[in-house]
């Protein structure tokens, strides 16, 4: 290549990685092609990447198919750029043309290869990929090791993970990300305390994000007290929250009632911390719910309105706390203000709600004209679900429509479970319609057969009415189905 094509090599090199590279992609391929770059595995290469940095895979395959003599080099950009943007499949197949060309492969071709196969969620072909990486020797390399912890950890094969893992030369750096890749991947496959484990056994350094991973897993388990501790030990140990810190315990404190820590999270969040709860809506969002859960209808108010950009979430969150806080008119209203603003497009979390609102209100019209509304109004988005028509259900029951209830849960087009069936049981008991309450209990029997606390309700409904005949059929089922009564029930007339 002379002195002056090598000059203007650099100078598309330069051009494609220049901040008006998207509006001048056209413009520099034309430049390439007429100066005869267009079998410059160097100029396709960096062309691909900027391709896929811009979301332009298609052209970067246009570009590719055109190659005349494409080598590793560009071979290994096209497949990270499938890795990254997909179709991961594409990055498969051309691993599989490279290999058919005898061009070999690198470490940056396997490593991005490795992610395809994580973003395909295709252990089999991660498998076959990590054999050619043992064949090859490829597997003393970082980005690699990181790669195949990933793989595994993502699949719960925590054998294999913690395997790679012992093999691998780790820089510090290195440490923290593939420790965290570890520890998730543990309390993935629900072995927690192995990944807390080997959360005390990796020292330092720690990260933030190692801290966040725990304390949300512990969370996420219902062990809300340990993710408390964690978050103490944490502050104790120099780290400061971010915004993942504060949306994870900001729920664990109002549901351990821990208010005070909960308040502290968010005096920091809204002035010492730059200002988390302007940068993050997920931070408002948490902060408006912690108050809500605390009872403080004031506080979560005054969060939701001072928030500078708000999504669906943040109205469902808000309108959600009125209605179990007893407002549900205001929840019902702050709906409306949503819908009628236009400022969001209700989703399916705000008619759950909404309807929520109404059930606590006993707004029964209401009620018929939100949940009628949604395939009215919103057909093409939203069809109402379960706990739509579970809302709708203890609507009817609070009122005492229980017809009208029973009737919804048999027309309904899924498959009821036993949370409405349990539903129209409560309204039933509490308007002494021992008939809707028979249905619902048969219905729950039919659910769970094993569950002898479903017989003993229906046993006592027919001991009630004297139905004695009915009490014996009752017992001959349950000692047929080897059903046991639970220690401390009473079922009249049951031995």
């Amino acid at each position: 290549m002379t002195r002056s094509l090598l000059e203007i090599e650099r100078r598309i090199l330069r051009y494609l990685h220049g901040r008006e590279t998207r509006t001048r992609l056209l413009e520099i391929h034309a430049h390439f092609l007429r100066h005869g770059l267009h079998e410059s595995n160097q100029v396709l290469s960096h062309f691909v990447s900027v391709c896929r940095s811009h979301g332009k895979m298609a052209y970067a395959e246009l570009i590719f198919q055109q190659a005349l003599h494409p080598n590793r080099l560009l071979f290994n950009s096209m497949i990270k750029g499938y890795s990254l943007s997909g179709p991961f499949d594409r990055a498969l197949i051309l691993f599989s043309l490279m290999r058919d060309r005898d061009i070999w492969a690198d470490e940056y071709t396997f490593a991005p290869l490795i992610k395809a196969c994580s973003n395909l969620c295709d252990l089999r072909a991660g498998q076959c990929v990590h054999g050619q990486i043992l064949r090859l020797g490829f597997g003393c390399f970082s980005s690699i090791g990181i790669g195949m912890v990933e793989l595994y950890a993502n699949f719960t094969r925590t054998r294999e993970a913690m395997k790679v893992f012992d093999n691998m030369p780790l820089r510090s750096d290195i440490a923290v990300v593939v420790r965290n890749l570890m520890i998730n991947g543990f309390c993935k496959s629900g072995d927690i305390e192995m990944g807390l484990h080997f959360f005390r056994q990796m020292g330092e350094p720690r990260s933030l994000v190692t801290w966040n991973l725990l304390m949300s897993w512990l969370a996420k388990n219902g062990r809300d007290t340990e993710a408390l501790e964690l978050f103490h030990e944490m502050k104790a140990d120099g780290f400061r929250p971010d915004a993942a810190t504060v949306v994870t315990m900001l729920p664990v404190c109002a549901r351990l009632g821990a208010v005070d820590v909960g308040k502290w999270l968010v005096l920091y969040a809204a002035e010492f911390s730059n200002h988390l709860f302007l940068e993050f809506i997920t931070v408002g969002n948490s902060i408006v719910n912690f108050y809500c859960k605390c009872g403080d209808l004031v506080s979560a108010e005054r969060i939701f309105r001072d928030m500078p950009q708000k999504n669906v979430t943040s109205w469902n969150t808000m309108i959600s706390g009125l209605a179990f806080n007893g407002k549900a008119e205001l929840g019902i209203d702050l709906f409306d203000q949503m819908v009628n603003t236009g400022v969001v497009t209700p989703d399916d979390s705000s008619f759950v709600a909404v309807l929520t609102c109404c059930a606590h209100g006993k707004l029964l019209q209401r009620g018929r004209d939100y949940f009628d509304s949604m395939t009215r109004k919103y057909g093409g988005l939203l069809r109402p679900k379960l706990e739509h028509y579970g809302c709708m259900v203890d609507l009817l029951g609070r009122v005492g429509c229980l017809a009208e209830a029973y009737e919804l849960i048999k027309t309904m087009p899924m498959r009821p479970n036993a949370t409405l069936w349990g539903s129209l049981l409560s309204a039933s008991r509490t308007h002494g319609d021992v008939e809707a309450a028979e249905c619902a209990i048969k219905e729950l029997i039919h659910l769970e057969p094993w569950n002898s606390g479903n017989y003993v309700l229906l046993s006592n409904l027919y001991a009630e009415g004297g139905r004695w005949e009915e009490v014996e059929d009752l017992r001959v089922l349950m000692k047929e189905n080897s059903i046991n009564k639970a220690a401390g029930q009473s079922i009249v007339g049951l031995g």
